[in-house]
């Protein structure tokens, strides 16, 4: 698992969303083509899934000439771990401070509001 210490940069989260989303082991070529929007080169894309490698985030196997990456960090909890980070950063961990700053501005619409209440409630939105 990824240490708290080795972030993961913002083109590292791409990658990590393309290996969320396949939901099973991809092959660098699929990775190459899910991220072809950035205009990466093949080089860039096998770097990014190095540093992912090495960082503890992604698990690489080799079948046959094909390499296949696996996230071994979940989505949620990688969220969760970077919410928490973002709050405690930005609003010295406090919940009441961040949701005053998210609301203060209107950011949300009205359906929004009310999916978050029901979560607090206790019910899925």
């Amino acid at each position: 698992m990824a240490s708290e210490k080795s972030e993961i940069s913002e083109a590292e989260l791409e990658i990590m969303k393309v290996l969320w989303a396949a939901g099973e082991a991809v092959d660098t070529k699929a990775i190459g083509q899910a991220v072809a929007h950035k205009g990466w080169k093949r080089t860039t894309v096998s770097t990014l899934l190095a540093r992912l490698v090495e960082k503890g985030a992604v698990r690489c196997t080799k079948q046959g000439n094909t390499y296949f990456y696996a996230p071994l960090i979940p989505a949620r909890e990688y969220r969760k771990r970077q919410t928490k980070g973002l709050i405690q950063r930005l609003y010295n961990g406090s919940i009441r401070e961040f949701a005053v700053a998210l609301f203060e501005d209107e950011v949300f619409s009205e359906e929004e509001i009310a999916q978050l209440k029901d979560l607090f409630d206790g019910r899925e939105a």
